[in-house]
């Protein structure tokens, strides 16, 4: 019994809400990501959804921009600059936090689009060579260590993220969105950008 009670009381941290963080090392990180990312993580337009995200890929990104990796414009302005001082263990406990909190679904998409994005989702479009997404991101859009939840996440943000890849920016050393996204073409980011934006 002593041994298990530690572990209920890191569980018990990590899945608390960011106001039980005060006086932590986190708590000022967690209060900055806030007015971007929005007091439940849900993001706004621009800013993507963190809650539910993957941990470790949210760790990953926030080392990409301290590195300079993850380089679209807005990474530069905003993200670059907010992850250069962050100590490896605060970039965890941030990437914890965020994952620890429920995820919600955007539901931004063009509804009359989400058929056609689902299917490219789950299938791919094999005349073309594209390979469904679903190969990675799993079958729910849920993502797996360092590969990201899509699902649930805002139209506006996916379709940016999908034009800007297709564009030749990067966000992962040896990441194959680029390559991916540059065989979409606008109608298909459409679709696919729509149908995510309402998984659950």
């Amino acid at each position: 019994m002593k041994r298990i009670w530690p572990k209920l009381a890191l569980l018990a941290w990590l899945c608390s809400p960011a106001s039980s963080w005060a006086g932590s090392s986190v708590a000022a990180g967690i209060r900055n990501c806030t007015w971007c990312h929005g007091t439940g993580a849900q993001g706004y337009t621009v800013a993507p959804r963190l809650a539910g995200q993957q941990a470790l890929y949210i760790e990953a990104q926030l080392r990409g921009y301290a590195a300079h990796i993850r380089d679209n414009p807005l990474s530069k302005q905003y993200m670059w600059g907010a992850a250069a001082n962050l100590r490896t263990d605060t970039v965890r406990d941030l990437a914890d936090y965020f994952a620890s909190l429920p995820p919600k679904s955007a539901h931004d998409g063009r509804w009359a689009l989400a058929a056609k994005g689902q299917s490219i989702y789950l299938q791919g479009i094999p005349d073309a060579n594209i390979v469904a997404c679903l190969a990675c991101h799993g079958p729910g859009g849920q993502g797996v260590r360092e590969i990201p939840r899509l699902g649930g996440l805002s139209y506006f943000y996916l379709k940016r993220r999908l034009e800007e890849w297709g564009q030749g920016y990067h966000s992962a050393p040896a990441s194959p969105m680029p390559l991916a996204a540059s065989t979409l073409g606008p109608d298909e980011i459409e679709a696919l950008a729509s149908y995510l934006s309402f998984v659950r």
